[in-house]
């Protein structure tokens, strides 16, 4: 069997380098991020906090373009997160280590993949601001298509390897935009999740099994084309989630409406999100975000969160920006957030679009 094996990876080794078109080169990069977030929230739905750290992700790799035109790429590095202020024992590491194959509109992704390579960053619903510090990169596979009329990108996140200290967990996203360019553009698209946690390996107990589905069309319209603005964007969705623990038969569907609007005119930027309907994690009180990733507000009947921002510097190479966002729910007084977030990344000497922000503002 061992022979098979090694036979196997040696025709695989040979077809790759027969069906090379150049010489491997190598590749090289270091990004740093740091986020200071200071949290003025109140309970049940959030705590007040402070979130101050940076992160150090240096890559190293090779790549090289196969005669149907294809481009392969090997890359490896790391993620070093540090709070400020803490110590040692609070630093944290996250190994980055993908295979990235290029093709016309194709790509595909494997390994454990920084966030920064997605199309589009995930609805506040799905991700949670604090979720995108913690955990940089997806662990599985990142699989995307892009033209001159949108996009499909799906992911497989493989959140946690089963044991008897830890949950097997996964989850799978879908999104997609179609978009058309008259006077206006005019797009259409939607997002699609299902998050998995099973249970511990053993001889931990089994503690049950629990789904959290959710499907959200939208439309929109951008009517920046025809004035001096970079964005003034509308777009209107409509969400459903399934929700369920197995073990008690407990069975949700939450539903909802959320409008999104969005200006952006050089160094300023307003967003507004509005949302109505259901608690969208009606079992965030059992697991937390174990089980839902996205922001604990939309617990919330009625939520709205308005983001004023200002660019600091933006460049191909560096964004920096000060964000004062403001949330209001059902029940409470209104909330503020300060978040000042700087990215850089060694490798945007060489593009000419602007680095995008963590939150794709």
């Amino acid at each position: 069997m061992k022979r098979h094996c090694l036979l196997l990876i040696l025709c695989l080794t040979l077809g790759c380098t027969l069906a090379a078109q150049d010489k491997p080169r190598f590749l090289y990069n270091v990004d740093f991020a740091t986020w200071f977030d200071n949290r003025e929230y109140q309970r049940p739905l959030q705590i007040p906090q402070t979130l101050f750290s940076f992160r150090l992700s240096p890559e190293i790799g090779v790549g090289l373009s196969d005669r149907q035109g294809g481009s392969h790429r090997l890359i490896a590095g790391v993620h070093y997160t540090q709070p400020l202020g803490g110590n040692w024992k609070e630093v944290h590491f996250h190994p980055t280590a993908f295979y990235q194959y290029q093709y016309k509109g194709f790509t595909m992704n494997i390994g454990a993949v920084p966030y920064k390579h997605f199309i589009r960053q995930l609805p506040d619903f799905l991700r949670y601001d604090s979720v995108a510090y913690a955990h940089p990169n997806i662990q599985g596979a990142l699989l995307q298509y892009s033209s001159r009329h949108g996009y499909v990108e799906a992911m497989c996140d493989w959140r946690g390897m089963q044991s008897p200290t830890r949950r097997e967990m996964f989850r799978i996203t879908f999104d997609g935009e179609y978009s058309y360019q008259g006077f206006f553009r005019y797009f259409a698209g939607g997002v699609a999740q299902l998050n998995h946690k099973a249970n511990h390996g053993a001889p931990t107990p089994r503690e049950g099994v629990c789904d959290d589905i959710y499907a959200s069309p939208n439309i929109g319209i951008d009517f920046a084309a025809p004035t001096p603005l970079d964005t003034i964007c509308l777009r209107a969705s409509y969400i459903y989630g399934y929700q369920r623990f197995r073990p008690d038969n407990l069975v949700y569907q939450p539903q909802g409406f959320m409008l999104e609007f969005m200006l952006r005119w050089r160094f300023l930027g307003l967003k507004n999100t509005f949302y109505v309907g259901d608690n969208l994690m009606p079992l965030y009180g059992m697991f937390g975000a174990d089980l839902n990733q996205g922001d604990p507000f939309y617990q919330s009947p009625l939520y709205n969160r308005t983001d004023l921002f200002i660019y600091i510097v933006r460049k191909g190479f560096v964004n920096c920006y000060f964000s004062w966002n403001m949330h209001y729910a059902a029940g409470t007084r209104l909330q503020n957030q300060q978040q000042l977030i700087v990215l850089f990344s060694l490798d945007g000497l060489k593009k000419e679009q602007r680095l995008r922000g963590l939150f794709d503002k």
